[in-house]
C-alpha cells in the first residue's frame, strides 16, 4: 500500500477506532486501539467496502489489534496504451511478412507470415519495459504501463517506453529500475537469438550491395556455437526471429549507454555519483566518434542530446553507501552492454 492510501485509510479508520499505534505486516495494516462504543466491526467493514477486503479483531493481553487487508490494486490498461499496442502488432506483422517475401497489402491473408518476427520483437520490447514497471512498483514509484510506438519502418516500430510519474528517491531503486529492463529484455532476446540463428539459412556470399547487419560479441558467439567452422565465403541469411532478437540486443545496448535518463544513465548516476556527468559526456563523445564509422551513431547522439539530455537529474538520496547488491547489478548490466555492443550496427 502506498503512503498516500495508507494515510487516507488511517484517517478514515479514526472515525470509528481510537487509534493508539499503526504498523504493517506485508501488505496488511495492523492498528492497535479500540472501537468507539457506538460502532461495530461489521459497520466499519460496510463503510469501507471497496477500500478493504476484510477487517478482523484480535485481542491479546488486554489490547485490541485490528488486521486490515486492503483491496488488491487492479492494473487497468488505459485505452491509448491498448490502441498503440494493437497498432504495433499490426505494423510489425506487416514488416515481418515483407521480410518473408510476401505482400500482405495485396493479399491480407498472408500477414500471418509476419507472426514469428512480430511476436519475438514485441515480447522482447514488452518484457524490457515490464521489467522497469515491475521494479518501479516495488520501489513505490508511480509509472505507466508500456507505450508501444507503431511506425511505417522496415521493423514496424520505434520501440516502447514507460513514463515515471513520480521521482525515484533512492540509489538502490535507481539501479534496480534502470537495470531491470535491459536484464529482462536480454533474458528473452538471448534464447530468441540462438533459435533464430539455428533457423537461418547459410548462403554463399555474392558481393551484392545491400544493408548488412553488424555483429556483437554475443551474435558471434552464438554463430560459432551453432555453425562452427563456417567458411569465409558463406554467410547467414538471418531468420526473422533472429533479426528480431538482433534488434532487441541493439535496443538493449543503446539503452545501456551511461547517458542522461537512459537505463545506463540511471545505473551510472547511482553507482558513480559525481563522476557520472564526466562519464556521460565521455560516452556522448565516443558515440559521436563512432559516427565516423556509422552514421547511425550520429542520429542516436543527436536524439540523446536534444531529447534525453546528457546529465542525469539529482535524486533525494545521493549519499547512502553502496551495497554489494547495487554493485553486482551494475556489473551484470556492464557485462550485457559488452556482449551486445555493435560498433557498426548497419553497413553497406
Amino acid at each position: 500500500m502506498d503512503d498516500y492510501k495508507k494515510q487516507n485509510l488511517i484517517f478514515r479508520l479514526s472515525k470509528w477506532i481510537q487509534i493508539i499505534r499503526v504498523g504493517e505486516k506485508g501488505k496488511d495494516l495492523i492498528v492497535e486501539g479500540y472501537i468507539l462504543p457506538e460502532y461495530s466491526l461489521k459497520e466499519i467493514e460496510k463503510e469501507l467496502k471497496g477500500e478493504i477486503r476484510s477487517i478482523r479483531k484480535i485481542s491479546s493481553n488486554g489490547k485490541d489489534f485490528f488486521y486490515i487487508k486492503p483491496v488488491k490494486k487492479q492494473i487497468k490498461i488505459p485505452r491509448i496504451n491498448l490502441i498503440l499496442f494493437i497498432a504495433t502488432i499490426f505494423t510489425t506483422l506487416l514488416a515481418g511478412a515483407f521480410m518473408e517475401g510476401v505482400n500482405p497489402l495485396k493479399n491480407p491473408l498472408l500477414i500471418f507470415k509476419g507472426v514469428p518476427f512480430s511476436v519475438t520483437l514485441i515480447l522482447i520490447l514488452g518484457i524490457h519495459e515490464l521489467g522497469h514497471f515491475t521494479f518501479a512498483r516495488k520501489h513505490k514509484v508511480d509509472a505507466t504501463l508500456p507505450y508501444f510506438i507503431p511506425a511505417p519502418t522496415f521493423i514496424g516500430t520505434f520501440g516502447a517506453f514507460i513514463k515515471m510519474r513520480s521521482p525515484i528517491r533512492k540509489r538502490l531503486a535507481l539501479v534496480e529500475i534502470g537495470a531491470a529492463g535491459p536484464i529482462a529484455g536480454f533474458i528473452v532476446a538471448l534464447p530468441a537469438l540462438f533459435i533464430g540463428i539455428s533457423m537461418s539459412d547459410i548462403v554463399e556470399k555474392t558481393g551484392e550491395v545491400g544493408i548488412q547487419l553488424g555483429d556483437s560479441l554475443i551474435t558471434k558467439i552464438a554463430t560459432l556455437i551453432i555453425y562452427p567452422g563456417l567458411p569465409d565465403n558463406m554467410e547467414l541469411l538471418l531468420h526473422p526471429v533472429g533479426f528480431a532478437a538482433w534488434i532487441g540486443m541493439l535496443v538493449t545496448m543503446l539503452n545501456l549507454l551511461p547517458i542522461g535518463q537512459l537505463d545506463g544513465g540511471h545505473i551510472s548516476y547511482a553507482l558513480l555519483g559525481t563522476w557520472s556527468p564526466k562519464v556521460a559526456y565521455g560516452a556522448l563523445a565516443v558515440t559521436i566518434a563512432l559516427g565516423f564509422f556509422s552514421f547511425n551513431w550520429i542520429v542516436w547522439a543527436l536524439l540523446v542530446f536534444f531529447l534525453i539530455r546528457v546529465k542525469h537529474p539529482p535524486i533525494l538520496d545521493d549519499y547512502t553507501p553502496l551495497t554489494r547488491r547495487e554493485l553486482t547489478i551494475g556489473l551484470i548490466a556492464l557485462l550485457i552492454f559488452i556482449l551486445t555492443f555493435i560498433p557498426i550496427p548497419f553497413y553497406v
